[in-house]
């Protein structure tokens, strides 16, 4: 039987944050909510099977579906989160060309190496928000290992606006508005850059800048200079973004301790386990969604074409029958089963060799791992703060971005 069309307001979004999705599945009592939004009718959906459907683009359709505010903030107009089929399957595979194990290594390896440099530094300071400087320690590795020159005065500036991208895209006050004029800055910086790449083409690729830079859509021609620009950001904002999961990883190990001890033997299992564990327990984007392909019928529920399809990504990543005690904090749970595509969905469902699945994925996953060892590792403290993570603010982190102590006495390990 259909039912009928939850009445909502779409300002619960910016009141409720998180929970939206989730408090509209349990006031219909289902794992599908046929919900309006402006203008549009949607179907919210969650659990593996609807994201397995979700990500099948015979059902669901990325072009058109992207609020502005996301693309003018997290994206970028012309990106390749907006392209399907063909289009899309070429522009991924460039960044696919880039993850590789190799890829994925050298910066890994340049990630713990200014992690070594900056903490060095961090025993000469009264103490040290850890968001920030994970953002700087990421930029500095991804620059260095896309081909992208900074300077050392630049570097803090540049580090800000990546993260003032991510800051502001779950927003539409203060936050978006710094993280549009911090896309528009970087845009045109490396929209120049690109040109400047190009006019001097003498040789056969030798970093993501030249990647992108000789990228031929299905088209055969080159990407527009500022197009260029959109995708080399795509390298560089997600690499910077894994700084919300450091973040996280020093909340977890400041409320739960033994792993803290766990972590420090470098046990590659348990720091993977850790890993998927934060991506996991911690809120980062809310939902994903698309457009209908044609009329569509999931679970009995009908959709026109070119309604909004929603995939409640922090309410399946806290599914109870999904992940039994999904509340509770238990990087063990994924030490004796393998996750399947369509279960753990923080950055997508899926194979993302074919799909919309982030194609960065392991490479946040490898980086989260690596520094959160690092970081159990440091000798440190916490001082008083504010530690909690309001679920009504997208992107969420805890509010004072953790902050940590160390004196001269500190070891760096």
């Amino acid at each position: 039987m259909r039912s009928r069309y939850l009445p909502d307001n779409p300002l619960r979004l910016l009141t409720e944050g998180y929970g939206w999705l989730p408090d509209l599945r349990r006031q219909a009592g289902a794992d599908t909510v046929r919900i309006r939004v402006p203008g549009l009718p949607a179907l919210a959906l969650c659990g593996p099977a609807a994201a397995r459907y979700f990500y099948d683009d015979v059902h669901v359709r990325r072009r058109g579906a992207l609020p502005g505010p996301v693309k003018h903030t997290l994206f970028g107009e012309g990106s390749v989160h907006g392209l399907d089929g063909e289009p899309h399957r070429v522009r991924k595979a460039m960044f696919l060309s880039l993850m590789t194990s190799a890829g994925i290594g050298s910066l890994v390896s340049r990630a713990g190496e200014a992690w070594q440099a900056a903490a060095g530094a961090w025993r000469e300071r009264a103490a040290i928000g850890l968001f920030e400087e994970a953002g700087r320690v990421l930029t500095r590795a991804v620059c260095g290992w896309a081909g992208v020159p900074v300077g050392d005065a630049d570097l803090p500036a540049l580090a800000a606006d990546l993260q003032a991208m991510v800051d502001g895209f779950g927003t539409l006050g203060p936050r978006h508005w710094r993280a549009r004029r911090a896309r528009q800055r970087r845009e045109a910086w490396l929209t120049e850059l690109v040109t400047a790449r190009r006019a001097t083409d003498n040789g056969r690729p030798v970093s993501a800048l030249d990647v992108v830079a000789r990228h031929r859509d299905t088209t055969g021609e080159l990407l527009p200079a500022q197009v260029a620009a959109v995708e080399l950001l795509n390298l560089l904002r997600p690499t910077v973004a894994v700084s919300w999961f450091v973040a996280f990883a020093g909340h977890a190990l400041h409320r739960w301790p033994a792993h803290r001890r766990r972590l420090r033997t470098g046990d590659p299992a348990f720091a993977r386990a850790f890993s998927h564990e934060i991506r996991r327990f911690y809120p980062f984007a809310p939902f994903v969604g698309g457009r209908a392909v044609t009329d569509l019928s999931w679970q009995g529920e009908r959709l026109p074409a070119g309604g909004l399809v929603l995939l409640d990504i922090y309410g399946q990543n806290h599914h109870p029958e999904l992940w039994p005690d999904p509340y509770r904090f238990h990087p063990d749970r994924f030490l004796d089963r393998p996750v399947g595509r369509f279960e753990l969905i923080a950055q997508g469902g899926g194979d993302p060799l074919v799909g919309h699945r982030c194609p960065g994925e392991a490479l946040a996953d490898s980086l989260l791992q690596a520094l959160a060892v690092r970081l159990a590792r440091l000798d440190y403290r916490l001082p008083p703060q504010d530690l909690r993570i309001p679920l009504r603010r997208i992107p969420t982190r805890p509010n004072s971005g953790v902050q940590l102590e160390l004196g001269p006495h500190h070891k760096v390990r």
